[in-house]
Parts: structure tokens; C-alpha cells; sequence
């Protein structure tokens, strides 16, 4: 476990052992977040767009310009309808 003393302007130094694991660099910001029991979470308050790779399962099939272009029109027309599933 790793902690920080706070200075008098209410800075703290994130522990590099913690650093290294969310992978902070200079300039970056976290987020403070507040959990029901009492704990606070620090959480990077942004990522790199290349640690989503690998998020979602590969499609079993690549889709087609037409086939998303025929999806877009009828999720519209289900909203224009008030067929909204939101």
C-alpha cells in the first residue's frame, strides 16, 4: 500500500509505484471519485485511445457501408415513428 503526506497548499506527490500503474505521466489529470462507503478512487482522468484496443471481440463478419447505412435510417425512422426503445 502507498501513501502521500499532503503539503500545506493541500498538494500531494502520487507515489511512483502508483504512477506506474495508471500509467500517469507529467500534465495528466485524475479524477477523484467518491465512493457510498467513504472510500475515494483515483482514476485517470483520461487515456490513450490505443488501451481500448481489444475491448470488444472482433466482428464475425465485416459489415458493409450499406448495411450501417440501412441500420442508421431505420433506427431514424424508428425515432421518427415514436418507436424509441431509449
Amino acid at each position: 500500500m502507498s501513501e502521500a503526506k499532503m503539503t500545506s497548499k493541500g498538494q500531494i506527490t502520487v507515489p511512483k509505484d502508483v504512477r506506474l500503474k495508471l500509467n500517469l505521466k507529467p500534465g495528466d489529470r485524475v479524477r477523484f471519485v467518491f465512493e457510498a462507503d467513504g472510500r475515494v478512487r483515483l482514476w485517470p482522468a483520461k487515456r490513450d485511445i490505443s488501451s481500448l484496443r481489444g475491448i470488444l471481440p472482433r466482428p464475425k463478419r465485416a459489415v458493409t457501408i450499406e448495411e450501417m447505412q440501412d441500420a442508421i435510417r431505420g433506427r431514424a425512422v424508428e425515432r421518427f415513428l415514436g418507436n424509441d426503445r431509449d
